[in-house]
């Protein structure tokens, strides 16, 4: 069997970087997609390859249909074939109040994090599914704590994506179940990133921890194990399941 190929949006950094590389370590073929880094993006395909792996970076907004059509297009054109995808790209907005959201911010939140995610799937779906002609696979949607939480004083706005994000997962697991597709979630709690800085609390994960029940905030590695863990064949009774990678929290 000729080697499987995954991609995984927003790529560049954080839980996404960190699932490339666990990725390519498992063997997989690894299209790294990024929005604007792209330093960071093929300073990860250098690191790949240098590891005896395969990746290579691909720029696109997923918030833009005709951009995710061309990832899509591009990661034809590379490898001929997709195994699996990863949702992972997310944006928020600095740290603020209900009253005080604008339309602009909610539409930007949701046109990367539940459209982007959508138009994802869709070109997944397309070719992964029996019905057309493909061998099945599996998508990773990467959610978020904070829908169930609800980020209260924080980011409700992203919280309220990654529900969406979370019905996507339920509702398309049972529509390609069987088709082939197994479509799965994780919902990540507070995790060391550099996601915290773009909500103007670069130390978030330091004064929350104290809430978390294992006493510390997560490693993006221990997030791209569950995400591995679903796209592999060890969870294949697996479909429309959601796994908090929270600490308890």
């Amino acid at each position: 069997m000729s080697q499987k190929t995954i991609l995984v949006t927003g790529a560049g950094r954080g839980i996404g970087a960190a699932i490339a590389l666990l990725a390519a370590q498992r063997g997989y073929r690894v299209c790294i997609n990024y929005r604007a880094d792209a330093d960071a993006a093929h300073g990860l395909v250098e690191r790949i390859a240098a590891a005896g792996g395969t990746a290579c970076a691909l720029q696109a907004d997923v918030a833009d249909e005709a951009q995710v059509e061309a990832l899509f297009a591009a990661v034809d054109a590379r490898y001929g074939r997709l195994d699996a995808l990863v949702n992972n790209a997310g944006i928020l907005a600095r740290q603020t109040r209900v009253e005080d959201i604008s339309a602009a911010r909610i539409n930007a939140i949701f046109a990367t994090n539940v459209t982007g995610s959508f138009l994802c799937a869709r070109e997944a779906v397309r070719r992964m599914s029996t019905r057309h002609g493909g061998s099945g696979g599996a998508i990773v949607n990467v959610s978020s704590r904070a829908a169930v939480l609800g980020s209260p004083n924080e980011y409700v706005d992203y919280a309220a994506s990654k529900a969406a994000l979370d019905a996507l997962t339920i509702g398309l697991a049972k529509e390609v179940a069987g088709e082939g597709i197994r479509v799965n979630g994780v919902r990540p709690g507070l995790i060391l990133t550099d996601m915290h800085a773009s909500g103007g609390e670069p130390g978030r994960v330091a004064r929350l921890a104290p809430s978390v029940p294992l006493g510390r905030g997560g490693e993006p590695a221990e997030v791209a194990n569950a995400v591995m863990w679903l796209v592999s064949d060890e969870a294949s009774y697996t479909t429309g399941t959601v796994i908090d990678v929270s600490g308890g929290r």
